[in-house]
Protein backbone atom coordinates (compact mmCIF):
# COMPACT_ATOMS: atom_id res chain seq x y z
CA UNK A 1 0.00 0.00 0.00
CA UNK A 2 1.57 3.77 -0.69
CA UNK A 3 1.22 5.91 1.63
CA UNK A 4 2.08 9.67 0.22
CA UNK A 5 4.14 11.89 2.38
CA UNK A 6 4.90 15.28 0.31
CA UNK A 7 4.30 16.38 -3.38
CA UNK A 8 6.34 19.20 -4.63
CA UNK A 9 6.55 20.86 -7.91
CA UNK A 10 9.95 21.74 -9.82
CA UNK A 11 8.72 25.19 -11.31
CA UNK A 12 11.86 27.37 -10.74
CA UNK A 13 15.35 27.06 -9.99
CA UNK A 14 15.05 27.81 -6.43
CA UNK A 15 13.12 24.38 -6.54
CA UNK A 16 16.38 22.58 -6.51
CA UNK A 17 16.92 24.03 -3.21
CA UNK A 18 13.69 23.21 -2.03
CA UNK A 19 14.05 19.69 -3.06
CA UNK A 20 16.98 18.67 -1.97
CA UNK A 21 15.89 20.56 1.44
CA UNK A 22 12.46 18.39 1.32
CA UNK A 23 14.54 15.40 0.72
CA UNK A 24 16.62 15.45 3.84
CA UNK A 25 13.59 16.29 5.99
CA UNK A 26 11.70 13.26 4.81
CA UNK A 27 14.57 11.06 5.33
CA UNK A 28 15.43 12.38 8.66
CA UNK A 29 11.76 12.11 9.84
CA UNK A 30 12.06 8.32 8.62
CA UNK A 31 14.81 7.41 10.93
CA UNK A 32 18.12 7.39 8.11
CA UNK A 33 21.29 8.26 9.68
CA UNK A 34 23.27 11.12 8.38
CA UNK A 35 25.05 9.34 5.70
CA UNK A 36 21.40 7.78 4.02
CA UNK A 37 20.17 11.29 4.25
CA UNK A 38 23.35 12.63 2.29
CA UNK A 39 22.67 10.29 -0.14
CA UNK A 40 18.79 10.93 -0.53
CA UNK A 41 19.10 14.67 -0.73
CA UNK A 42 22.32 14.45 -3.51
CA UNK A 43 19.84 11.98 -5.63
CA UNK A 44 17.16 14.22 -5.68
CA UNK A 45 18.72 17.33 -6.12
CA UNK A 46 20.33 16.09 -9.10
CA UNK A 47 17.91 14.52 -10.80
CA UNK A 48 16.10 17.79 -9.55
CA UNK A 49 18.50 20.03 -11.47
CA UNK A 50 18.06 17.50 -14.26
CA UNK A 51 14.52 18.51 -14.88
CA UNK A 52 14.79 21.91 -14.19
CA UNK A 53 17.19 22.29 -17.15
CA UNK A 54 16.25 20.03 -19.40
CA UNK A 55 12.33 19.54 -19.29
CA UNK A 56 11.80 22.88 -17.80
CA UNK A 57 10.33 21.91 -15.00
CA UNK A 58 8.64 18.71 -13.31
CA UNK A 59 7.65 17.50 -9.47
CA UNK A 60 8.48 15.63 -7.11
CA UNK A 61 6.74 13.10 -4.72
CA UNK A 62 7.92 11.41 -1.58
CA UNK A 63 5.92 8.15 -0.50
CA UNK A 64 6.29 4.73 1.53
CA UNK A 65 5.70 1.62 0.32
CA UNK A 66 5.68 -1.93 0.96
CA UNK A 67 8.09 -3.88 -0.80
CA UNK A 68 10.13 -7.23 -1.19
CA UNK A 69 13.20 -7.26 1.35
CA UNK A 70 16.58 -8.15 -0.30
CA UNK A 71 16.75 -11.39 1.33
CA UNK A 72 14.37 -14.48 0.43
CA UNK A 73 14.60 -15.56 4.16
CA UNK A 74 13.91 -11.77 5.77
CA UNK A 75 10.25 -10.01 5.62
CA UNK A 76 9.20 -7.58 3.58
CA UNK A 77 10.26 -4.29 3.72
CA UNK A 78 9.31 -0.43 3.89
CA UNK A 79 10.75 1.28 0.99
CA UNK A 80 11.42 5.29 0.86
CA UNK A 81 10.09 5.75 -3.13
CA UNK A 82 10.74 9.16 -4.97
CA UNK A 83 9.20 9.54 -8.29
CA UNK A 84 10.79 12.74 -10.42
CA UNK A 85 8.49 13.40 -13.35
CA UNK A 86 8.74 15.76 -16.37
CA UNK A 87 6.64 16.72 -19.55
CA UNK A 88 10.06 17.16 -21.45
CA UNK A 89 11.33 16.13 -24.67
CA UNK A 90 12.51 12.78 -23.01
CA UNK A 91 16.34 11.46 -23.20
CA UNK A 92 17.24 9.74 -26.45
CA UNK A 93 19.66 6.40 -26.29
CA UNK A 94 18.28 5.67 -22.59
CA UNK A 95 20.50 2.54 -22.14
CA UNK A 96 23.22 4.73 -22.95
CA UNK A 97 22.43 7.48 -20.46
CA UNK A 98 22.40 5.27 -16.99
CA UNK A 99 25.24 3.35 -17.68
CA UNK A 100 28.15 3.70 -15.06
CA UNK A 101 30.65 4.88 -18.17
CA UNK A 102 28.36 7.77 -19.11
CA UNK A 103 29.47 11.27 -19.12
CA UNK A 104 27.77 14.40 -19.53
CA UNK A 105 24.92 16.47 -17.45
CA UNK A 106 22.49 14.75 -17.59
CA UNK A 107 24.08 11.11 -17.80
CA UNK A 108 26.19 11.94 -14.82
CA UNK A 109 23.05 13.15 -12.72
CA UNK A 110 21.44 9.47 -13.28
CA UNK A 111 24.72 7.52 -12.73
CA UNK A 112 25.09 9.38 -9.65
CA UNK A 113 21.47 8.39 -8.29
CA UNK A 114 21.39 4.89 -9.09
CA UNK A 115 24.57 4.51 -6.92
CA UNK A 116 23.45 6.19 -4.31
CA UNK A 117 20.16 4.38 -4.00
CA UNK A 118 18.75 0.76 -3.16
CA UNK A 119 16.58 0.79 -6.54
CA UNK A 120 16.69 2.77 -9.64
CA UNK A 121 13.58 2.35 -12.47
CA UNK A 122 13.88 4.86 -15.00
CA UNK A 123 10.97 5.54 -18.01
CA UNK A 124 11.27 8.03 -20.78
CA UNK A 125 10.06 8.00 -24.29
CA UNK A 126 10.15 10.53 -27.35
CA UNK A 127 7.81 13.68 -26.56
CA UNK A 128 6.31 11.90 -23.51
CA UNK A 129 8.81 13.05 -20.66
CA UNK A 130 10.76 10.98 -18.25
CA UNK A 131 9.97 9.54 -15.16
CA UNK A 132 12.35 8.32 -12.88
CA UNK A 133 11.73 6.40 -9.64
CA UNK A 134 13.90 5.97 -6.59
CA UNK A 135 13.76 3.69 -3.72
CA UNK A 136 16.00 3.76 -0.24
CA UNK A 137 14.83 0.69 2.37
CA UNK A 138 13.51 1.99 5.56
CA UNK A 139 16.34 1.40 8.18
CA UNK A 140 15.60 -1.95 10.08
CA UNK A 141 14.91 -0.23 13.35
CA UNK A 142 12.60 2.26 12.12
CA UNK A 143 9.22 1.54 13.85
CA UNK A 144 6.39 0.60 11.34
CA UNK A 145 5.17 2.99 8.90
CA UNK A 146 1.45 3.04 9.61
CA UNK A 147 -1.50 5.63 7.98
CA UNK A 148 -1.39 7.86 11.47
CA UNK A 149 2.55 7.91 11.14
CA UNK A 150 2.43 9.10 7.32
CA UNK A 151 0.13 11.15 8.39
CA UNK A 152 2.20 13.14 11.09
CA UNK A 153 5.25 13.23 9.00
CA UNK A 154 3.12 14.65 6.52
CA UNK A 155 1.50 17.41 9.11
CA UNK A 156 5.71 17.96 9.92
CA UNK A 157 6.65 18.17 6.61
CA UNK A 158 3.64 21.38 6.24
CA UNK A 159 4.82 22.79 9.35
CA UNK A 160 8.67 23.32 7.79
CA UNK A 161 7.01 25.87 5.58
CA UNK A 162 9.00 27.23 2.53
CA UNK A 163 12.86 26.21 1.74
CA UNK A 164 15.50 28.76 3.06
CA UNK A 165 18.06 28.47 0.68
CA UNK A 166 20.75 30.11 2.73
CA UNK A 167 20.25 27.34 5.20
CA UNK A 168 20.43 24.87 2.57
CA UNK A 169 23.74 26.40 1.64
CA UNK A 170 25.26 26.46 5.17
CA UNK A 171 23.76 22.64 5.59
CA UNK A 172 25.46 21.48 2.33
CA UNK A 173 28.87 23.29 3.76
CA UNK A 174 28.62 21.46 6.82
CA UNK A 175 28.37 18.00 4.46
CA UNK A 176 31.22 19.25 2.43
CA UNK A 177 33.57 19.50 5.34
CA UNK A 178 32.23 16.57 7.10
CA UNK A 179 33.03 14.36 4.04
CA UNK A 180 36.33 16.57 3.34
CA UNK A 181 37.10 15.84 7.04
CA UNK A 182 36.62 12.12 6.79
CA UNK A 183 38.42 11.99 3.35
CA UNK A 184 41.40 13.32 5.26
CA UNK A 185 40.97 10.81 7.72
CA UNK A 186 41.14 7.96 5.77
CA UNK A 187 43.86 9.24 3.29
CA UNK A 188 45.69 9.38 6.80
CA UNK A 189 44.95 6.33 7.59
CA UNK A 190 45.72 5.07 3.96
CA UNK A 191 48.88 6.39 4.25
CA UNK A 192 49.87 4.75 7.31
CA UNK A 193 48.85 1.62 6.23
CA UNK A 194 51.10 2.44 3.12
CA UNK A 195 54.09 2.89 5.32
CA UNK A 196 53.22 -0.55 7.10
CA UNK A 197 53.09 -2.17 3.96
CA UNK A 198 56.13 -0.78 2.96
CA UNK A 199 57.91 -1.70 6.36
CA UNK A 200 56.62 -5.34 5.95
CA UNK A 201 57.74 -5.56 2.41
CA UNK A 202 61.10 -4.39 3.70
CA UNK A 203 60.74 -7.42 6.81
CA UNK A 204 60.04 -9.81 4.22
CA UNK A 205 62.78 -8.91 1.13
CA UNK A 206 65.18 -8.94 4.44
CA UNK A 207 63.50 -12.36 5.26
CA UNK A 208 63.66 -14.13 2.40
CA UNK A 209 67.50 -12.69 1.48
CA UNK A 210 68.38 -13.89 4.97
CA UNK A 211 66.60 -17.56 4.45
CA UNK A 212 68.65 -17.65 1.17
CA UNK A 213 71.98 -16.87 2.97
CA UNK A 214 71.26 -19.73 5.14
CA UNK A 215 70.40 -22.30 2.77
CA UNK A 216 73.54 -21.57 0.99
CA UNK A 217 75.56 -21.73 4.23
CA UNK A 218 73.47 -24.96 4.83
CA UNK A 219 74.35 -26.42 1.37
CA UNK A 220 77.98 -25.78 1.68
CA UNK A 221 77.73 -27.15 5.34
CA UNK A 222 76.15 -30.15 3.97
CA UNK A 223 78.73 -30.27 1.20
CA UNK A 224 81.50 -29.87 3.99
CA UNK A 225 80.35 -32.60 5.88
CA UNK A 226 79.94 -35.19 3.60
CA UNK A 227 83.40 -34.29 2.32
CA UNK A 228 84.84 -34.61 5.98
CA UNK A 229 82.74 -37.91 7.14
CA UNK A 230 84.26 -39.14 3.07
CA UNK A 231 87.87 -38.08 4.46
CA UNK A 232 87.51 -39.71 8.23
CA UNK A 233 85.35 -43.04 7.12
CA UNK A 234 88.55 -43.56 4.25
CA UNK A 235 91.59 -42.72 7.06
CA UNK A 236 89.41 -44.94 9.55
CA UNK A 237 89.48 -47.88 7.41
CA UNK A 238 93.52 -48.30 7.96
CA UNK A 239 93.42 -48.75 11.89
CA UNK A 240 90.35 -51.20 11.72
CA UNK A 241 91.51 -53.50 8.92
CA UNK A 242 94.85 -53.11 11.31
CA UNK A 243 92.63 -54.66 14.09
CA UNK A 244 90.42 -57.20 11.71
CA UNK A 245 94.09 -58.45 10.58
CA UNK A 246 95.79 -58.66 13.92
CA UNK A 247 92.79 -60.44 15.40
CA UNK A 248 92.63 -63.08 13.06
CA UNK A 249 96.64 -63.81 13.53
CA UNK A 250 95.92 -64.05 16.74
CA UNK A 251 92.39 -66.11 16.21
CA UNK A 252 93.94 -68.54 13.79
CA UNK A 253 96.91 -69.23 16.50
CA UNK A 254 100.03 -68.19 14.22
CA UNK A 255 102.11 -67.10 16.79
CA UNK A 256 100.79 -69.42 19.65
CA UNK A 257 98.14 -70.87 21.80
CA UNK A 258 95.38 -68.37 23.52
CA UNK A 259 94.06 -69.14 26.83
CA UNK A 260 90.04 -69.32 26.64
CA UNK A 261 89.76 -66.20 28.49
CA UNK A 262 92.24 -64.81 25.84
CA UNK A 263 90.18 -66.01 23.20
CA UNK A 264 87.34 -64.91 24.53
CA UNK A 265 88.52 -61.17 24.60
CA UNK A 266 90.26 -61.08 20.78
CA UNK A 267 86.57 -62.31 20.31
CA UNK A 268 85.39 -59.07 21.43
CA UNK A 269 87.68 -57.14 19.61
CA UNK A 270 87.59 -58.69 16.25
CA UNK A 271 83.50 -57.82 16.60
CA UNK A 272 84.00 -54.75 17.74
CA UNK A 273 86.16 -53.87 14.82
CA UNK A 274 83.85 -55.55 12.39
CA UNK A 275 81.31 -52.95 13.37
CA UNK A 276 83.04 -50.29 12.82
CA UNK A 277 83.92 -51.33 9.90
CA UNK A 278 80.32 -51.97 8.66
CA UNK A 279 79.67 -48.58 10.50
CA UNK A 280 81.86 -46.93 7.66
CA UNK A 281 81.16 -48.82 4.63
CA UNK A 282 77.69 -47.41 4.88
CA UNK A 283 78.30 -44.37 5.92
CA UNK A 284 80.52 -43.81 2.81
CA UNK A 285 77.86 -45.88 0.77
CA UNK A 286 75.06 -43.28 2.11
CA UNK A 287 77.16 -39.98 1.40
CA UNK A 288 78.05 -41.00 -2.26
CA UNK A 289 73.74 -41.67 -2.71
CA UNK A 290 73.66 -38.24 -1.33
CA UNK A 291 76.38 -36.69 -3.63
CA UNK A 292 75.06 -38.58 -6.66
CA UNK A 293 78.86 -40.40 -6.77
CA UNK A 294 77.57 -43.99 -6.11
CA UNK A 295 78.25 -46.12 -9.60
CA UNK A 296 75.70 -48.76 -10.82
CA UNK A 297 77.25 -51.60 -12.63
CA UNK A 298 74.55 -53.28 -14.39
CA UNK A 299 74.60 -56.97 -15.58
CA UNK A 300 72.81 -59.66 -16.09
CA UNK A 301 72.33 -62.29 -13.45
CA UNK A 302 69.71 -65.01 -11.66
CA UNK A 303 68.08 -65.37 -8.44
CA UNK A 304 69.55 -68.95 -8.25
CA UNK A 305 73.02 -68.13 -8.12
CA UNK A 306 72.09 -65.14 -6.04
CA UNK A 307 70.36 -66.99 -2.95
CA UNK A 308 73.62 -69.63 -3.53
CA UNK A 309 75.86 -66.88 -2.93
CA UNK A 310 73.47 -65.34 0.11
CA UNK A 311 72.96 -68.79 1.44
CA UNK A 312 77.08 -69.50 1.22
CA UNK A 313 77.88 -66.16 3.18
CA UNK A 314 75.61 -66.70 5.82
CA UNK A 315 75.69 -70.48 6.53
CA UNK A 316 78.88 -69.71 8.95
CA UNK A 317 77.00 -66.92 10.41
CA UNK A 318 73.94 -68.88 11.29
CA UNK A 319 75.30 -69.52 15.18
CA UNK A 320 71.88 -70.02 16.58
CA UNK A 321 70.51 -73.72 16.67
CA UNK A 322 67.02 -72.42 17.06
CA UNK A 323 66.69 -70.08 14.34
CA UNK A 324 66.61 -71.42 10.57
CA UNK A 325 67.83 -69.61 7.59
CA UNK A 326 65.67 -70.88 3.87
CA UNK A 327 65.91 -69.23 0.40
CA UNK A 328 62.95 -70.68 -2.01
CA UNK A 329 62.46 -69.33 -5.91
CA UNK A 330 58.39 -69.22 -6.10
CA UNK A 331 57.76 -70.22 -9.52
CA UNK A 332 60.29 -69.12 -12.70
CA UNK A 333 62.16 -65.77 -12.28
CA UNK A 334 63.32 -64.31 -15.52
CA UNK A 335 67.43 -63.26 -15.47
CA UNK A 336 67.73 -59.43 -13.58
CA UNK A 337 69.48 -56.93 -15.51
CA UNK A 338 70.61 -54.86 -12.35
CA UNK A 339 73.19 -54.25 -10.19
CA UNK A 340 73.99 -57.77 -8.51
CA UNK A 341 76.20 -55.97 -5.95
CA UNK A 342 73.67 -54.03 -4.48
CA UNK A 343 70.80 -56.51 -4.80
CA UNK A 344 73.10 -58.35 -2.71
CA UNK A 345 73.88 -55.43 -0.31
CA UNK A 346 70.11 -55.00 0.41
CA UNK A 347 69.02 -58.46 1.21
CA UNK A 348 72.49 -58.88 3.33
CA UNK A 349 70.97 -55.70 5.82
CA UNK A 350 67.50 -57.44 5.81
CA UNK A 351 68.58 -61.01 6.46
CA UNK A 352 71.01 -59.81 9.62
CA UNK A 353 68.58 -57.95 10.85
CA UNK A 354 66.34 -60.67 11.29
CA UNK A 355 68.80 -63.36 12.19
CA UNK A 356 69.65 -60.85 14.81
CA UNK A 357 66.02 -60.22 16.25
CA UNK A 358 65.27 -63.43 15.75
CA UNK A 359 65.07 -65.91 18.99
CA UNK A 360 63.90 -68.67 17.58
CA UNK A 361 62.04 -70.02 14.70
CA UNK A 362 62.72 -69.27 11.19
CA UNK A 363 64.24 -66.68 8.66
CA UNK A 364 62.68 -67.29 4.87
CA UNK A 365 64.15 -65.21 2.18
CA UNK A 366 61.57 -65.43 -0.92
CA UNK A 367 61.49 -64.39 -4.36
CA UNK A 368 58.74 -64.19 -6.54
CA UNK A 369 57.45 -61.95 -10.07
CA UNK A 370 54.71 -60.31 -9.48
CA UNK A 371 51.59 -61.25 -11.89
CA UNK A 372 51.40 -58.58 -15.15
CA UNK A 373 54.47 -56.28 -14.15
CA UNK A 374 58.04 -56.17 -14.33
CA UNK A 375 59.00 -56.06 -10.76
CA UNK A 376 60.19 -58.90 -8.82
CA UNK A 377 59.66 -59.09 -4.84
CA UNK A 378 62.36 -59.85 -2.31
CA UNK A 379 60.78 -61.08 0.70
CA UNK A 380 62.65 -61.06 4.30
CA UNK A 381 60.35 -63.15 6.62
CA UNK A 382 61.29 -63.97 10.55
CA UNK A 383 59.32 -64.59 13.64
CA UNK A 384 61.63 -62.62 15.86
CA UNK A 385 60.16 -59.83 18.21
CA UNK A 386 58.87 -57.54 15.69
CA UNK A 387 57.82 -53.86 15.07
CA UNK A 388 55.44 -51.67 16.24
CA UNK A 389 53.31 -49.77 13.54
CA UNK A 390 54.22 -46.37 14.74
CA UNK A 391 57.96 -47.34 14.03
CA UNK A 392 57.81 -48.12 11.05
CA UNK A 393 59.11 -44.85 9.45
CA UNK A 394 61.29 -44.35 11.92
CA UNK A 395 63.21 -47.75 11.62
CA UNK A 396 64.31 -45.74 8.10
CA UNK A 397 65.75 -42.71 9.69
CA UNK A 398 69.42 -42.71 10.19
CA UNK A 399 71.34 -44.06 13.47
CA UNK A 400 67.51 -44.32 14.72
CA UNK A 401 67.22 -47.63 16.71
CA UNK A 402 64.20 -49.04 17.98
CA UNK A 403 63.86 -50.13 21.64
CA UNK A 404 63.14 -53.99 21.73
CA UNK A 405 63.83 -56.93 24.49
CA UNK A 406 67.04 -57.74 22.62
CA UNK A 407 68.60 -53.99 22.25
CA UNK A 408 71.26 -54.78 25.07
CA UNK A 409 72.64 -57.94 23.42
CA UNK A 410 72.46 -56.79 19.83
CA UNK A 411 73.98 -53.63 18.71
CA UNK A 412 73.69 -51.76 15.46
CA UNK A 413 74.84 -48.45 13.58
CA UNK A 414 71.21 -47.37 12.84
CA UNK A 415 72.24 -47.52 9.00
CA UNK A 416 72.01 -50.29 7.45
CA UNK A 417 67.93 -49.66 6.77
CA UNK A 418 68.16 -45.87 5.76
CA UNK A 419 70.87 -46.78 3.33
CA UNK A 420 69.22 -49.78 1.93
CA UNK A 421 66.14 -48.04 0.51
CA UNK A 422 68.15 -45.64 -0.79
CA UNK A 423 69.96 -48.39 -2.79
CA UNK A 424 66.40 -49.42 -3.67
CA UNK A 425 65.45 -46.47 -4.97
CA UNK A 426 68.03 -46.16 -6.85
CA UNK A 427 67.70 -49.30 -7.89
CA UNK A 428 64.23 -47.97 -9.54
CA UNK A 429 62.51 -50.23 -6.54
CA UNK A 430 61.41 -49.81 -2.90
CA UNK A 431 61.19 -51.41 0.56
CA UNK A 432 58.12 -52.14 2.54
CA UNK A 433 56.81 -53.59 5.93
CA UNK A 434 55.09 -55.32 7.68
CA UNK A 435 55.37 -55.96 11.09
CA UNK A 436 53.39 -56.24 14.81
CA UNK A 437 55.33 -56.54 18.44
CA UNK A 438 55.73 -59.79 18.96
CA UNK A 439 54.43 -61.13 15.63
CA UNK A 440 57.28 -61.17 13.66
CA UNK A 441 58.19 -58.94 10.27
CA UNK A 442 58.13 -58.84 6.46
CA UNK A 443 60.44 -56.97 4.76
CA UNK A 444 59.81 -56.65 0.86
CA UNK A 445 61.69 -55.47 -1.03
CA UNK A 446 60.57 -54.73 -5.07
CA UNK A 447 62.37 -53.77 -7.96
CA UNK A 448 62.17 -54.06 -11.69
CA UNK A 449 63.45 -57.12 -14.01
CA UNK A 450 65.48 -54.32 -15.70
CA UNK A 451 66.83 -51.36 -14.68
CA UNK A 452 65.27 -48.33 -16.03
CA UNK A 453 68.60 -47.00 -17.54
CA UNK A 454 71.67 -48.97 -18.10
CA UNK A 455 73.83 -45.10 -18.67
CA UNK A 456 77.10 -44.89 -17.35
CA UNK A 457 77.31 -42.41 -14.60
CA UNK A 458 78.16 -39.26 -15.39
CA UNK A 459 77.04 -39.94 -19.14
CA UNK A 460 74.62 -37.43 -20.58
CA UNK A 461 70.69 -38.07 -21.31
CA UNK A 462 69.65 -37.93 -24.24
CA UNK A 463 66.16 -37.89 -24.22
CA UNK A 464 63.89 -38.41 -27.20
CA UNK A 465 62.17 -35.53 -29.61
CA UNK A 466 58.79 -34.32 -28.68
CA UNK A 467 55.87 -31.68 -29.38
CA UNK A 468 54.77 -31.64 -26.01
CA UNK A 469 56.42 -31.34 -22.50
CA UNK A 470 56.31 -34.37 -20.29
CA UNK A 471 55.30 -33.81 -17.00
CA UNK A 472 55.48 -36.21 -14.39
CA UNK A 473 52.92 -36.02 -11.25
CA UNK A 474 53.88 -38.05 -8.16
CA UNK A 475 51.58 -37.87 -5.29
CA UNK A 476 49.70 -41.15 -3.74
CA UNK A 477 46.13 -39.04 -3.58
CA UNK A 478 43.70 -39.37 -6.97
CA UNK A 479 42.39 -36.57 -6.25
CA UNK A 480 45.16 -34.26 -5.59
CA UNK A 481 46.78 -35.73 -9.30
CA UNK A 482 43.31 -34.88 -10.99
CA UNK A 483 43.32 -31.76 -9.97
CA UNK A 484 46.56 -31.11 -10.77
CA UNK A 485 46.64 -32.59 -14.18
CA UNK A 486 43.75 -30.25 -15.02
CA UNK A 487 45.58 -27.28 -14.89
CA UNK A 488 47.95 -28.30 -17.35
CA UNK A 489 46.34 -28.13 -21.29
CA UNK A 490 46.87 -31.60 -22.88
CA UNK A 491 47.87 -29.89 -26.07
CA UNK A 492 51.29 -28.50 -24.42
CA UNK A 493 51.86 -31.28 -21.50
CA UNK A 494 51.92 -34.70 -22.01
CA UNK A 495 50.92 -35.77 -18.05
CA UNK A 496 52.10 -39.36 -16.28
CA UNK A 497 51.67 -39.85 -13.14
CA UNK A 498 52.97 -41.97 -10.17
CA UNK A 499 50.95 -42.67 -7.10
CA UNK A 500 54.14 -43.03 -4.26
CA UNK A 501 57.47 -41.95 -4.32
CA UNK A 502 59.58 -44.90 -5.14
CA UNK A 503 57.07 -45.98 -8.04
CA UNK A 504 57.60 -42.10 -8.97
CA UNK A 505 61.62 -42.85 -9.26
CA UNK A 506 61.08 -45.49 -10.89
CA UNK A 507 58.90 -43.89 -13.66
CA UNK A 508 61.03 -41.10 -14.05
CA UNK A 509 64.04 -43.32 -14.77
CA UNK A 510 61.77 -44.71 -17.14
CA UNK A 511 59.94 -41.77 -18.85
CA UNK A 512 62.71 -38.37 -18.64
CA UNK A 513 60.09 -36.30 -17.59
CA UNK A 514 60.82 -32.41 -18.29
CA UNK A 515 59.21 -31.45 -15.38
CA UNK A 516 58.03 -33.08 -11.72
CA UNK A 517 55.34 -32.29 -9.43
CA UNK A 518 56.28 -33.94 -6.02
CA UNK A 519 54.04 -34.37 -2.96
CA UNK A 520 55.89 -34.57 0.01
CA UNK A 521 53.50 -36.44 2.54
CA UNK A 522 53.26 -39.77 1.19
CA UNK A 523 53.31 -43.19 2.68
CA UNK A 524 56.18 -45.21 1.26
CA UNK A 525 58.49 -43.04 1.58
CA UNK A 526 58.55 -38.77 2.36
CA UNK A 527 58.92 -36.82 -0.91
CA UNK A 528 62.23 -35.04 0.36
CA UNK A 529 63.95 -38.56 0.42
CA UNK A 530 62.40 -38.98 -2.89
CA UNK A 531 63.40 -35.70 -4.22
CA UNK A 532 67.03 -36.34 -2.83
CA UNK A 533 67.55 -39.65 -5.01
CA UNK A 534 66.06 -37.60 -8.20
CA UNK A 535 69.20 -35.25 -7.86
CA UNK A 536 71.80 -38.39 -6.78
CA UNK A 537 71.11 -40.33 -10.54
CA UNK A 538 72.73 -39.09 -13.08
CA UNK A 539 69.80 -39.24 -15.51
CA UNK A 540 67.06 -37.46 -13.24
CA UNK A 541 69.68 -34.77 -11.76
CA UNK A 542 68.69 -32.29 -14.67
CA UNK A 543 65.11 -32.44 -13.89
CA UNK A 544 63.26 -29.46 -12.40
CA UNK A 545 61.22 -30.53 -9.04
CA UNK A 546 58.32 -28.35 -7.78
CA UNK A 547 57.00 -29.19 -4.82
CA UNK A 548 53.19 -29.97 -4.51
CA UNK A 549 52.14 -30.02 -1.03
CA UNK A 550 49.64 -28.88 1.35
CA UNK A 551 52.83 -27.91 4.28
CA UNK A 552 54.07 -24.42 4.34
CA UNK A 553 57.44 -23.41 3.71
CA UNK A 554 58.26 -22.90 7.30
CA UNK A 555 56.74 -26.46 7.82
CA UNK A 556 59.18 -27.82 5.01
CA UNK A 557 62.29 -25.94 6.55
CA UNK A 558 64.47 -24.34 3.65
CA UNK A 559 67.01 -26.05 3.81
CA UNK A 560 65.86 -29.75 3.34
CA UNK A 561 63.33 -28.08 0.18
CA UNK A 562 66.64 -26.34 -1.11
CA UNK A 563 67.36 -28.63 -3.85
CA UNK A 564 63.75 -28.13 -5.58
CA UNK A 565 63.27 -25.75 -8.09
CA UNK A 566 60.06 -24.44 -7.13
CA UNK A 567 57.04 -24.49 -4.24
CA UNK A 568 53.29 -24.83 -5.37
CA UNK A 569 50.85 -25.50 -2.61
CA UNK A 570 48.22 -27.20 -3.03
CA UNK A 571 45.44 -24.63 -1.30
CA UNK A 572 46.77 -22.62 -3.88
CA UNK A 573 46.41 -24.83 -6.80
CA UNK A 574 44.78 -22.75 -10.09
CA UNK A 575 45.67 -22.34 -13.61
CA UNK A 576 47.82 -19.11 -13.04
CA UNK A 577 49.61 -20.26 -10.01
CA UNK A 578 50.83 -23.78 -12.10
CA UNK A 579 51.13 -21.54 -14.94
CA UNK A 580 53.42 -18.94 -13.11
CA UNK A 581 55.30 -22.37 -11.38
CA UNK A 582 56.00 -23.31 -14.92
CA UNK A 583 56.87 -19.82 -16.59
CA UNK A 584 59.60 -19.85 -13.24
CA UNK A 585 60.99 -23.35 -13.65
CA UNK A 586 61.01 -23.40 -17.65
CA UNK A 587 63.77 -21.47 -18.49
CA UNK A 588 66.90 -24.09 -17.11
CA UNK A 589 64.61 -26.18 -18.47
CA UNK A 590 64.10 -25.26 -21.90
CA UNK A 591 67.51 -24.94 -21.86
CA UNK A 592 68.64 -28.13 -21.47
CA UNK A 593 66.03 -29.76 -22.89
CA UNK A 594 67.54 -27.10 -26.15
CA UNK A 595 71.06 -29.37 -25.57
CA UNK A 596 69.89 -32.85 -25.64
CA UNK A 597 66.93 -32.46 -28.23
Amino acid sequence: MNRSLLRLDLTQDRDIVAARQRARQVSALLGFDSQDQVRIATAVSELARNAMRHAGGGSIEFTVVQAPSRGVAQPVNSLLQIIISDNGPGIANLDDAINESANGEVKLGLVAARRLMDTFDVYSGKGRGTTITLGKFLPRRTESVTQARTAAIADQLSAYGAADPNAEMQQQNRELLRSLDELRLRKEELARLNAELEDTNRGVMALYAELEERASHLRLADETKTRFLSAVSHEFRTPVNSILALSKILLHRLDGELTAEQDKQVTYIRQAAEQLSTMVDDLLDLRKVESGKLQLRVEAFNVTDLFGALRGMFKPLSIKDSVSLTFEEIGALPELHTDQGKVAQILRNLISNALKFTEAGSVRVTARLVADTDLIVFSVADTGVGIAAANHRRIFEEFTQVENPLQQTVKGTGLGLPLSQRLAGLLGGSIDIASELGQGSVFSFAIPVHLASAVPAGAPVIPETRNTQRVLIIDDSEIERYALRQFLSSSTFEVIEATGGYDGLRVARQSHPDLIFLDLAMPDVHGLEVLKMLKAIDETRHIPVVLFTSQRPDEIGEEQAAAASALLLKSELSRESVAAVIRRVSSPGETHHAQHA
